[in-house]
């Protein structure tokens, strides 16, 4: 099957909010993103890095191109088709340990990297299709968070909108407790069984199918203590009704996915139905909240 490149060649900043764009708010998304030091570079580092973003279909252009001209101001990237071969986990191979406190992820090429520190909770997830490596900072910041909920352990977990689980392996892995997690995506929802699998944690992880709270497995297991929604900022605001119906009393939700100017706008959407914001990761494009159901 033939799988198609675009590629740009400038400055790392730029790049890398043009690299944001294609992951999260075009529409089919890049199925991978590889940012890189180029081979070359002029003398004012112009063109020192080179994004590349892989597509299993051919993309819109016209799309594509005004998108990274909004977010990145690049001109038009250059189109090429490839060779039948996994372009996905080429982009993805190579990607190094992520340390998000005491979670550290990792792909299988890089498992004898592991700093293997006592406390470390390893989680293995291999280049793949399914939205998450650990890579993007909305999955980085989700962990970062979760992991003062150490002491913690709620009785019931919902991942919803889980892409490769790593938030609801993370949980099970912190809490030991059963999982719920969903991906309106099938394929999704096929490799984060493979990564249960992979982390040993297959037994605690129950994934279906689903859009948004739309499963009798889910109906069943509400209302929940605490949910992980890491999606993207339109559907978090479309979901707050649900999202109250669904949580426990003093319940919490952590909300991802959201851009920082569209923060306001979500915190709105949450207040309105009840929910107070407790905590946040506050970083430079991907901010990461914590609320609680009064």
């Amino acid at each position: 099957m033939t799988s198609y490149k675009i590629t740009w060649e400038g400055a790392r900043a730029p790049l890398n909010e043009a690299s944001k764009a294609l992951s999260e708010i075009l529409y089919p998304p890049a199925d991978a993103v590889s940012l890189t030091k180029a081979d070359a570079a002029v003398e004012d580092g112009a063109s020192a890095w080179r994004l590349e973003a892989y597509f299993g279909a051919a993309p819109d252009m016209d799309a594509v191109n005004a998108l990274v001209k909004e977010h990145g101001r690049l001109k038009d990237g250059d189109l090429e088709e490839l060779p039948d071969i996994d372009w996905v986990a080429h982009a993805l191979e190579g990607l190094g340990v992520v340390r998000c406190g005491r979670f550290v992820l990792f792909g299988v090429h890089d498992a004898d990297k592991l700093p293997n520190e006592k406390d470390d909770i390893p989680i293995r997830i291999d280049a793949n299709l399914a939205f998450g490596t650990g890579h993007h900072p909305t999955t980085a910041g989700c962990l970062t968070l979760l992991e003062r909920f150490s002491g913690w352990a709620p009785k019931s977990v919902f991942d919803l909108g889980c892409g490769s689980a790593i938030l609801a392996i993370a949980a099970a892995k912190l809490w030991g407790r059963q999982i719920l997690a969903s991906d309106i995506d099938e394929d999704s929802v096929a490799i984060a069984k493979e990564n249960a699998t992979l982390n040993s944690v297959d037994d605690k992880l129950n994934i279906v199918t689903a859009a948004g709270f739309d499963h009798a497995a889910i109906e069943k297991a509400a209302p929940f203590d605490f949910v992980f929604a890491n999606i993207l900022a339109g559907p978090l605001m479309e979901l707050a009704p649900d999202m109250a119906a669904h949580i426990q009393k003093n319940g919490r939700v952590m909300l991802a996915g959201l851009m920082t100017e569209q923060m306001e706008r979500v915190i709105s959407a949450y207040e309105t139905v009840g929910f107070r914001v407790i905590n946040r990761l506050e970083q430079e494009t991907w901010p990461v909240l914590l609320l609680v159901r009064e």
